[in-house]
């Protein structure tokens, strides 16, 4: 019998790490036994994760070899200049008028003193530690993963040391493409540091991996050799077992995922209250319902409109129990970045929803990735943050079809999102 081939996968985020985060190379690793190759995964030992998920050690094969390190993270420095710089780990911050001061410092010291991010300190310890580890194991190939994008210096580290073993830089988010790069305060040189490193990755990389079709794309015309594999569902993920009179008979709009403000839907909000305002049967039967991290700002602004008195806030649920709400929703919502420039970013959210069956409501760029993979699979409308009269009568149709009865959605093609498919892909591409 023919010995699997083995790759190291050096990510920050693994279990008990919640969120979106985890998730891609969880389901990698779950199923590259299945095509043929071993994985290993490094991590770092004392992470501070900004969302734990216990349930999700589960999906953690008893075999699966799990190196780590000690890291050092500056973060409690940032939250002596405020609270709110908590959410710097999950890379959020406040924009526009919500910027204290203090927290416009922090954004300025998190954008020129540590590049690319704040997990830097762990580069260094983690090269010597794999140089040694690498010497003394034998593998075909190792993947970096990031964002943190500190990963990806691991890498370049490590392809210097051993230029013949294969490197895959998995780009989960792009780095200097992403929409709040430009809210990071930087100065010329810290652009340029963060430039220069950026290229140097797609460069010396084998493969540059990309979640969405327009970053391989972006990816490619800076010289690198990219492939878009995107996230995806898991026909096996565990959904908590709900009573049916758990559930309250209204239309439910839910939104699943972290919600912050660059990627607040304000036009929704907008055309919801006029829809509560104007027809009585929507104001009795609908529920906006969040299961999630929502920015405290976005939710006092909806508190303090017409929308307070139909938002069923559920906070932070466990993975299955995410499933569950989604399962039990009639309408899920997914938003993006509004700048042209995000047009090719791909929540890893939608994967998930579409495996449900419902129709997704999306906003964004006018022309995003996001829009084809709805098109391709009948699963939803997207929508700009500017087609206010085109949403309103997609709500009340999908009110009316509620109603009536007739909201099962049509969806076609979405097998070729499993993680088990994007896991053949991935090892047919190595």
């Amino acid at each position: 019998m023919k010995s699997p081939k083995k790759i190291l996968i050096i990510t920050y985020y693994w279990p008990p790490a919640g969120g979106p985060g985890v998730q891609r190379w969880l389901k990698f690793v779950k199923y590259l036994p299945d095509f043929g190759w071993k994985p290993t995964v490094f991590i770092p030992e004392n992470p501070s994760y900004p969302i734990i998920d216990e349930t999700l050690g589960k999906e953690v094969s008893h075999d699966l070899e799990v190196i780590k390190t000690k890291i050092w993270e500056p973060y409690q420095l940032a939250e002596i200049f405020g609270k709110d710089n908590k959410k710097f780990k999950a890379g959020q911050f406040d924009v526009g008028k919500n910027q204290s001061w203090k927290s416009k410092l922090s954004i300025w010291v998190r954008g020129n003193f540590f590049i690319p991010d704040a997990r830097v300190f762990w580069v260094k310890p983690s090269v010597e530690y794999l140089k040694k580890y690498l010497k003394e194991n034998d593998f075909d190939a190792f993947v970096t993963t990031g964002p943190p994008h500190s990963m990806h210096l691991i890498g370049l580290e490590l392809k210097k040391e051993f230029p013949d073993l294969k490197w895959i830089a998995d780009f989960r988010d792009p780095w200097t493409e992403i929409s709040y790069y430009k809210h990071l305060k930087l100065t010329k040189s810290a652009d340029q540091k963060h430039r220069n490193l950026e290229q140097q990755v797609f460069e010396k990389a084998d493969i540059t991996l990309a979640t969405s079709f327009s970053d391989a794309e972006n990816f490619r015309q800076k010289g690198a050799n990219a492939f878009c594999i995107t996230n995806g569902f898991d026909r096996n993920d565990p959904v908590a077992e709900r009573s049916r009179s758990d559930y309250r008979k209204n239309f439910t709009l839910s939104y699943i995922g972290v919600l912050e403000q660059l990627r607040n839907p304000e036009i929704l909000w907008k055309v919801l209250q006029e829809l509560l305002t104007e027809n009585i049967d929507f104001k009795n039967d609908f529920v906006l319902k969040f299961v999630g991290r929502i920015d405290d700002k976005v939710l006092t602004k909806i508190e303090e409109s017409e929308l307070k008195n139909s938002v069923n806030n559920l906070g932070y649920l466990s993975h299955s129990e995410a499933n569950a709400e989604m399962n039990e929703s009639d309408l899920l919502l997914i938003t993006n970045f509004a700048d042209e420039c995000s047009k090719g970013i791909i929540p890893g959210k939608i994967f998930e929803y579409l495996a449900t069956g419902k129709q997704i409501l999306s906003f964004g760029p006018e022309e995003s990735d996001v829009k084809k993979i709805l098109s391709e699979t009948n699963a939803g409308k997207h929508f700009s943050y500017a087609d206010e009269s085109a949403l309103k009568a997609f709500l009340l149709q999908q009110f009316e079809d509620w109603k009536t009865g007739m909201s099962d959605s049509q969806t076609h093609n979405i097998e070729q999102f499993s993680r088990k498919n994007l896991t053949q892909k991935l090892t047919e591409l190595l």
